[in-house]
């Protein structure tokens, strides 16, 4: 660049450079904006696909999560696991998936949309019969009496929690005497909503929901045997555009920290 306009070129870096020189402020200004742009381009945004019973949980967990990542921001879509397996089949944009069952995590893996060695069993939880807090209801087989006109159970379709809470009902010869009085809920959070409002007068959650309300009581626990394992994996999924930033988090959900949040919700560690 030669002539005038390379003289007014120079002319304008100069000035600026006596004004740096002669205005702290003009310095830290310039210092400013070059951390912020740094600090932008490492911002980590991921999602979160995990079942509806991790949803206070997983938010406080992440809460926790942020204090040593501050960089990180979460996006969270909590469903049925089996509505959210569903999503990630068909391509939605996803980080890392928390299923309340093996089932739907052991599907996706067998398609290859599981990151390699990432895939790790978090915990495990309970399933209890529950009803409003001034129901007379006792026991499951009190569930086919003449009081207990709705039930509330998840889609076993594509919930968890519903499939184990059919199983139990197969299991202890119930579902053929009541299955007129079942209806289904989306995901679990919804049974317990129906219960907590009185629009059903019984529902199958996890101990873990049943915890977090205070407008329904346990009647029962399901007997172990009378359903599968209820295990909860995490995993990072293998379209993640930000797979590091997605496995340090699932790592995470294994941490000491995390462990306390989850205990102190009512889920139980799963052993390693």
């Amino acid at each position: 660049m030669r002539g005038p306009a390379a003289d007014s070129f120079k002319n304008g870096i100069e000035w600026s450079l006596r004004q740096v020189r002669r205005s702290p402020l003009a310095i830290l200004t310039l210092l400013l904006g070059i951390s912020c742009s740094c600090y932008a381009q490492s911002k980590v945004s991921l999602t979160i696909s995990a079942a509806a019973s991790l949803k206070d949980t997983l938010v406080e967990i992440e809460a926790s999560y942020k204090q040593s990542h501050a960089n990180t921001d979460f996006i969270n879509n909590f469903a049925g696991s089996g509505t959210l397996a569903a999503q990630i089949d068909q391509g939605a944009p996803v980080d890392v998936f928390v299923s309340a069952a093996t089932r739907q995590m052991d599907d996706l893996e067998s398609k290859g949309l599981i990151a390699t060695g990432t895939r790790r069993d978090l915990l495990r939880n309970t399933l209890v019969l529950i009803a409003p807090l001034d129901s007379k209801l006792r026991d499951f087989v009190g569930l086919t009496g003449s009081g207990i006109r709705m039930i509330a159970l998840g889609d076993p379709a594509s919930v968890p929690a519903g499939q184990y809470g059919r199983q139990t009902l197969l299991g202890l010869r119930l579902l053929d005497k009541i299955s007129t009085k079942i209806v289904f809920a989306k995901d679990v959070r919804q049974v317990l909503t129906y219960v907590e409002t009185g629009n059903a007068d019984a529902g199958l959650v996890y101990a873990s929901d049943a915890q977090s309300s205070n407008k329904v009581r346990v009647v029962a626990t399901a007997p172990e045997s009378s359903h599968e394992a209820i295990v909860y994996p995490a995993a990072v999924v293998k379209g993640s555009h930000n797979q590091e930033g997605a496995l340090k988090f699932v790592e995470y959900l294994s941490s000491p920290e995390a462990k306390a949040i989850f205990v102190k919700h009512g889920f139980t560690i799963a052993a390693p």
